[in-house]
């Protein structure tokens, strides 16, 4: 009887132990590569490309993406309808980045409605591991939509109309999407934008936490209201201070009625980042600043970063450049990445407008001829002769044949030096003897050309490194009575700008009056997008 249950167990044994590796083998032959005939093995061919009319297809089903048609056939043609956005595992991390991209949009300050988003959200949840030739797409169109509104901007045929002529920035998405496919965090990492733009993309975000916590209160002064100053004491003083405390100008609100030294400091800080003289006495005109509405504030935060979606990063590679930006009245000269001279300036009147471009500064005249401009004499000087004939003489004038000019010397027009880039706009850098304009607030008195209250200065650092020039020669040139031209042996970059918002390297915010009336036309430019 042991006998015969020991050989019903040892058969049942075997027949189990047969069933199993029948099982495992069959499992393992479904998992286990094939091999080819090449010899290489391979897992069972999952289709990694799709028929060249699915684009066509998409286009009369989706026609508010067509924007971005040629840029995606482009790219397919290259990539012989292969799937960007999958592999034989399924949907490639990429993906995913250019989708939460795409859901965060406004953290970039980009305000308009993606197109058929809400059908993308549908199919990217239903569909991961096989390819989806609709949401492959999608994500491509997307990808260009996403680098049109948050690297490159609006067109630039759109930029000039608003009299933006700096040279746009010039890169090739099809090449930067070759690299994110490659390693996804490059798109957060590589930073194709200035540094400037990512520092008011921070700014941003803290301001529409303070507009989601309520912003802030409008200061409510009497109708009587003249000054304060410091050592005051009114419930206005606690306003203020409440006021300030929102924008970290002060670090804590005692609810002090009492202008104290804490405040002082504060109102130091707030006048300089929003370009008021600096001192502690506070006017009318600075509560009128204050109670600019946070919403205000932050619609001039997304307009500069799309003035900075213009701007090549290549600006800060060059040894040296120089920067004016207009609303803030500043001239910047950077060498060897750091800031060498911080000048004011004098731009041009709201009629008269600096214009927004860049030029290559060539020469430095020292003791210059100012040839007067046609419109200026037509308009101001020949009437002037008018009324007095002695008027040319007056001034230091003189005919040159049927136009007219003013000789060198302290009371030129022109000061004792211009710089020179040539351009079509005849628009320069030059010296002034009306000095005291460079202490106003408001500086656009010029008729369009930009007085530098530190020439000399500049003048001594741009010649540093050129041995025909010392301190005592440039000073002795800039006093001589005959103009005297010099070719600069290394040309320097020069941008004129148009920035009311930017981040300084304090990491505070400036907000800087919109003085050519500039900032609603790009924001509604923006919103139509």
């Amino acid at each position: 009887m042991k006998k015969r249950e020991w050989f019903i167990g040892l058969t049942l044994l075997f027949l189990l132990g047969f069933s199993l590796t029948s099982w495992y083998c069959a499992k393992k032959e479904e998992t286990t590569p094939k091999k080819a005939s090449t010899g290489k093995f391979h897992y069972e061919e999952v289709s990694l490309s799709f028929d060249s009319t699915a684009v066509t297809s998409f286009y009369a089903k989706y026609p508010k993406l067509v924007l971005y048609q040629k840029q995606a056939v482009a790219l397919y043609r290259k990539n012989q309808y292969n799937y960007l956005w999958y592999d034989k595992k399924g949907r490639k991390e990429t993906a995913e980045v250019i989708y939460n991209k795409m859901n965060n949009l406004f953290e970039e300050g980009v305000q308009a409605k993606v197109p058929y988003k809400e059908i993308l959200d549908g199919l990217f949840v239903k569909t991961t591991a096989k390819p989806n030739v609709e949401v492959e797409l999608f994500l491509t169109n997307y990808y260009f939509y996403y680098t049109n509104k948050v690297l490159q901007g609006i067109d630039s045929t759109k930029t000039e109309e608003l009299g933006w002529y700096l040279p746009r920035k010039k890169l090739s998405y099809g090449q930067y999407l070759d690299s994110i496919l490659i390693d996804p965090k490059l798109i957060d990492n590589k930073e194709p934008l200035i540094g400037q733009y990512y520092k008011l993309k921070k700014v941003l975000q803290k301001y529409r936490e303070i507009e989601k916590n309520g912003g802030w209160e409008a200061i409510s002064a009497p109708a009587d209201f003249k000054q304060l100053k410091p050592g005051d004491s009114s419930q206005l003083v606690a306003q203020i201070r409440k006021r300030l405390f929102l924008t970290n100008d002060i670090a804590s609100d005692s609810k002090s009625n009492i202008y104290d030294e804490s405040l002082q400091e504060a109102v130091l800080k707030y006048k300089k980042r929003n370009g008021f003289t600096e001192d502690k006495i506070l006017l009318p005109k600075h509560l009128s600043e204050m109670n600019v509405p946070i919403s205000d504030r932050i619609k001039t935060i997304m307009v500069n970063m799309e003035r900075c979606r213009w701007i090549s990063t290549d600006l800060t590679k060059s040894k040296e450049f120089i920067v004016v930006n207009i609303p803030s009245y500043r001239l910047t000269y950077f060498k060897e990445g750091k800031v060498a001279l911080v000048s004011n300036v004098v731009v041009g009147t709201a009629l008269n407008e600096t214009v927004i471009f860049s030029g290559m500064m060539s020469y430095i005249v020292f003791s210059p001829y100012w040839n007067v401009p046609k419109s200026i004499r037509d308009k101001e000087i020949l009437p002037a002769i008018k009324k007095n004939k002695n008027y040319l003489a007056k001034h230091n004038m003189e005919w040159k044949g049927s136009m007219i000019r003013q000789k060198p010397g302290p009371n030129n027009s022109l000061g004792l030096v211009k710089f020179l880039f040539p351009n079509s706009n005849n628009i320069y850098l030059h010296d002034t003897p009306s000095k005291n304009l460079f202490s106003q607030e408001k500086r656009a008195f010029s008729h369009g050309c930009i007085r530098v209250a530190k020439p000399k200065e500049l003048a001594n650092l741009i010649l540093q490194d050129d041995p025909n020039w010392t301190p005592e020669k440039i000073e002795a040139a800039m006093e001589g009575k005959k103009e005297k031209w010099y070719t600069l042996k290394n040309k320097i970059p020069v941008y004129i700008g148009y920035f009311t918002a930017w981040v300084d390297d304090d990491g505070l915010v400036n907000f800087h009056k919109d003085i050519y009336d500039r900032d609603n036309a790009l924001a509604n430019l923006l919103l139509e997008e």
